[in-house]
């Protein structure tokens, strides 16, 4: 049987935590193991996890490092503990309880030899409709793969969210792990564009379905200005990232551009032209790239705890990052 590592980043959202473990502990294929990812909180977190989710990992960083560099981590640290399936996401995703079986599923429906590398779930807002941040981007390049997958009650993607997604370890061998440095929006999708532009398979399953709990149902344009700042730097990143097409290039242009617009219409204020004007330096500035396939060794300043047990990382390097040295 297939091991499955959910992974699960947080930061000083406890008791949206404790919900998002619940419904993983009411899966009727329960994950194999539950990872942790906590964004350096404040509100003990590790303390409630200690002593009501003794059988949860948690892997504890140093800094916050935003959802790009808790899903870095985790997955990491999911890949060198075994793991063929990680489950990702954040923890204001409640998943219904049937939504690993249905991810762990699909496959068999497939006729390929390989099975697919992305799975996602389908994820609802309260009212039961899709989240606006969260839709599904069907394929269109490969007819017959959509067609192939229509019989079989699945959905080809172009990329997808870190909501209720499963992983396979194959994405971490040939594609390395998500980029830090995007810290917050568009890390997924980057990664998982990145996965299915190479070829690899990305399929919606409808059966499978998750509750993303946000406080609204935001989008990009309901977003504060220093949130959508991150949506126009990363987008430049991507844009500029190593091994894109040229093709996939301007699709981002344009998606940054009619965006950005839309935005500034129904934001009209200096903080949001400041916000785009922030992006736009920073997303052209230099950024590191990742070697496709690599997967660096863990660093030892984060700490893991297992069964009530936490390992402290080197004070030292924290204290060399800490003064800049």
């Amino acid at each position: 049987m297939s091991t499955v590592w959910a992974i699960v980043v947080t930061h000083n959202r406890r008791e949206m935590l404790r919900k998002c473990l619940a419904a993983l502990a009411g899966q009727t294929r329960a994950p194999d193991r539950v990872l942790v990812v906590d964004n350096a909180s404040t509100d003990d977190t590790a303390a409630m996890l200690a002593r009501d989710h003794p059988d949860v990992d948690l892997l504890a960083l140093a800094e916050n490092e935003g959802g790009a560099g808790g899903f870095h981590e985790g997955m990491r640290r999911a890949h060198a503990g075994g793991a063929e399936w990680m489950w990702l996401m954040d923890d204001d995703t409640i998943a219904r309880p049937e939504a690993l079986d249905e991810l762990l599923a699909a496959p068999a429906r497939l006729a390929g030899p390989e099975p697919p590398t992305l799975l996602a779930s389908r994820v609802v807002w309260r009212d039961g409709r899709l989240h606006p941040m969260n839709f599904p981007s069907p394929e269109r390049a490969r007819m017959e793969r959509v067609v192939d997958g229509a019989q079989r009650g699945l959905m080809p993607l172009r990329f997808a969210t870190f909501v209720s997604l499963l992983v396979h370890r194959g994405a971490v061998d040939r594609h390395g792990l998500p980029l830090k440095h995007f810290f917050i929006w568009s890390d997924d999708v980057e990664y998982t564009s990145r996965v299915v532009l190479s070829g690899e398979g990305a399929y919606l399953v409808p059966t499978s379905v998750a509750l993303h709990d946000t406080a609204t149902a935001h989008t990009w344009h309901s977003a504060p200005p220093g949130r959508f700042y991150y949506h126009v730097r990363n987008t430049l990143y991507m844009i500029r990232g190593v091994g894109r097409p040229r093709q996939d290039r301007m699709l981002r242009a344009w998606v940054l551009v009619s965006s950005t617009v839309d935005y500034l219409r129904a934001n009209p204020s200096r903080a949001s032209v400041a916000a785009v004007i922030r992006g736009l330096r920073d997303g052209l500035r230099p950024v590191p790239h990742p070697r496709p396939g690599a997967v660096a060794p863990a660093p030892p300043r984060r700490r893991l705890r297992r069964g009530g047990r936490r390992t402290t990382a080197a004070r030292a390097e924290r204290a060399r990052r800490q003064s800049g040295a």
